[in-house]
């Protein structure tokens, strides 16, 4: 069975009022324990207004991040290509991989806050356009093709070559996707990763079934492949070691975020408030229509394989960062899923089982051993003593080497 690899994506979500000097130094405590856990992935992406979204370089975070990390694979979640003259984009991301040690993935996105391509005076029914041409520019460029040229309504390139090619032969592309066939069909066209950051809404869960048909058809059309492998599918959730603990820790933090950011800053359609911390737990997790997880390892276990049902498969969790719960309760949250969510999915415990099931089974068996033990104290009279004497003390041997002497 192919392993599900786990993964966590920090837009980030913060709500305002904290120090943001100690929420990027919060962030960065966040990576280094994802490692530490062996989480494979961690994203994070690039905003500019909201508030809330406080990252405006996800490359220059994750530079930061790498300093302090081993082995977890560092994305872009996503840099807006729209916003960067396609250049940029490529060298920011060779200096990456080389800085973090070949752990560079290269996200990207049309860019998702009306607000910021508003401020750069950006009209949005270009974004999509721009950034499957600004795709298209970067493979080449990241590939150490020959010098070459390009003329476009919104960048302009002449005799462009990098002068420093990534540390990977093959740096991962993937491209955010939503509810639409855009991005899906976009990865297919170029033969890329899939970010599906939609799963996280009721309407992009119930999408989720026939999108990667989209990533497939494309990839027909245009003689590329896609691999279900690359295909990572985000879902929200906050583990405690029981339903009430994570209720508990979860409504206050929730019931904000729902109703101060997204209904009332993005002003989603559709989305309405909460009206208490329990409403928004209910809502969020135990509805008919609920996306996310708020409680135990086995619930999280239980919706993770169902949504490998749902799709047909894909590579990776990504478990979206938010700060529902206290930070201490946030990391035992990815502690607990690194414990025993991720065990579970991918069956690393059945070997186990197997064995302790064996030996019970065939106690009969192993009988033999202890009669061995036995045969050789008695042999010897101190040894006969000794046990003799060790019992009547209420000492006991340890039960898998004790023999038993009325027999």
């Amino acid at each position: 069975m192919t392993r599900v690899k786990f993964g966590a994506f920090l837009a980030p979500h913060h709500p305002i009022g904290e120090n943001p000097t100690l929420q990027f130094r919060r962030d960065l405590d966040f990576a280094e324990h994802l490692d530490r856990l062996g989480y494979d992935e961690f994203w994070c992406g690039e905003h500019h207004s909201t508030g809330w979204e406080m990252i405006a370089s996800p490359e220059m975070f994750l530079a930061a991040a790498a300093e302090r990390t081993h082995r977890i694979k560092l994305g872009t979640g996503v840099v807006s290509l729209p916003y960067h003259h396609p250049f940029n984009v490529a060298q920011r991301m060779v200096q990456l991989d080389h800085m973090s040690g070949g752990r560079a993935i290269f996200g990207s996105g049309p860019g998702a806050l009306p607000s910021d391509a508003h401020t750069l005076g950006i009209d949005p029914m270009t974004q999509r356009d721009r950034q499957d041409e600004a795709i298209g520019v970067i493979r080449r460029l990241l590939r150490g093709e020959e010098r070459f040229s390009v003329e476009s309504d919104w960048f302009t390139m002449k005799d462009a070559r990098l002068q420093l090619l990534p540390l990977q032969e093959e740096m991962p592309f993937a491209v955010a996707s939503m509810i639409s066939p855009s991005g899906m069909t976009l990865a297919g066209k170029y033969g890329m990763g899939v970010l599906s950051i939609g799963s996280m809404s009721t309407a992009g869960l119930q999408a989720l079934p026939t999108q990667w048909s989209f990533a497939e058809d494309a990839a027909l059309k245009h003689g590329t492949r896609v691999d279900r492998r690359d295909w990572r599918v985000v879902m929200s959730w906050h583990i405690a070691e029981t339903r009430e603990q994570a209720r508990k820790e979860a409504g206050a933090g929730l019931l904000r975020w729902h109703n101060e950011y997204t209904v009332g800053t993005l002003m989603r359609p559709g989305a309405a408030a909460f009206d208490n911390p329990d409403d928004a737990v209910d809502q969020t997790a135990f509805g008919d229509s609920s996306t996310g997880v708020i409680g135990t390892p086995d619930d999280l276990v239980a919706n993770i394989r169902k949504m490998l049902e749902i799709t047909g498969g894909f590579g990776t969790v990504i478990g979206f960062a938010h700060d529902w719960a206290n930070p201490e309760a946030t990391l035992r949250s990815w502690d607990l899923v690194a414990r025993y969510v991720m065990p579970e999915v991918n069956r690393m415990l059945e070997g186990y089982r197997e064995s302790q099931t064996y030996v019970i089974e065939h106690r009969d068996v192993f009988q033999r051993a202890g009669e061995a033990v036995l045969t050789k104290i008695m042999e010897n009279e101190r040894a006969v003593a000794a046990l003799k004497e060790t019992q009547n003390n209420r000492a006991a041997m340890p039960a898998h080497h004790a023999p038993d002497l009325k027999r």
